[in-house]
């Protein structure tokens, strides 16, 4: 079977954005030897098929930013209850944590300590639903006008009610992990609530899904430094995992699947 080259062309570009990688329109001119308005109209094509986003010389891939909690909620579970059960295990007794909306933050309530006097601040209504079966565990929720995006309150009330906390632990959400920029948040609203939060802190801690380690969000909520501990999963490279830590934050591998 002949394949049109543009087609096979374009697909190979597809297929970078699909990984999380921004492209630009002049490299893929000269790696695939034709002119940049070639490659243009391989991008309007893509963007028109929804698979990614232009932008002035070339094109993002389509964050998963539009994605709601509810749908968030059944991706990678395994995954995700390995990086709690690593994370949990660092909670000490009568400790007072906050729980950012994110469904791997989800999974810590299972593995917080049983009868460890311990009581959990959270924007997110499923975490709060969690909680609250629990019966062990005290609960505070920040209350606002919740986002169905997030999964949770991240207006300007549940900025002012965290910012009059104090909390030993904040278990912070990420829609992004870099060395060069830290932990991102794809909402501005979103991002401005995390950074109220880890101002709140003692310690923050991620749980981080190695996708997040491709993905690019457009906020910065953190520096690396900010991080007391990343929690990662054992397939990230070691040598991300050594420049994470160079960055500033301890890196802590969960165990494999």
């Amino acid at each position: 079977m002949i394949v049109d080259p543009p087609i096979a062309r374009r697909e190979i570009i597809a297929a970078r954005l699909a990984e999380g990688q921004s492209v630009v329109a002049a490299l893929l001119a000269t790696e695939f030897a034709v002119s940049e308005d070639a490659i243009r109209r391989d991008l309007r094509a893509l963007a028109a098929e929804g698979r990614c986003r232009r932008v002035y010389g070339g094109a993002l891939p389509i964050l998963p930013s539009t994605a709601t909690m509810a749908a968030r909620l059944g991706e990678g579970t395994g995954r995700k209850r390995l990086l709690a059960q690593a994370a949990a295990a660092s909670v000490g007794a009568g400790e007072f944590l906050f729980l950012d909306s994110s469904s791997t933050n989800l999974a810590l309530v299972e593995f917080l300590p049983e009868d460890g006097d311990l009581t959990v601040a959270t924007n997110s209504v499923a975490i709060a639903a969690a909680v609250l079966l629990r019966q062990d565990i005290r609960l505070i929720v920040i209350g606002g006008e919740a986002d169905p995006v997030v999964g949770g309150c991240v207006d300007a009330a549940a900025i002012q009610a965290v910012g009059l906390m104090r909390f030993d632990r904040t278990f912070l959400g990420a829609c992004s992990v870099s060395v060069e920029e830290g932990v991102g948040a794809f909402d501005y609203a979103d991002a401005a609530f995390k950074r109220a939060a880890v101002a709140s802190a003692r310690r923050t801690l991620v749980l981080a899904t190695s996708d997040k380690f491709n993905a690019r969000a457009l906020h910065r909520v953190a520096r690396l430094d900010q991080i007391e501990t990343l929690v990662v999963e054992a397939d990230l490279a070691p040598a991300r995992c050594a420049a994470l830590e160079a960055g500033g934050c301890r890196v802590q591998i969960a165990a494999a699947d």
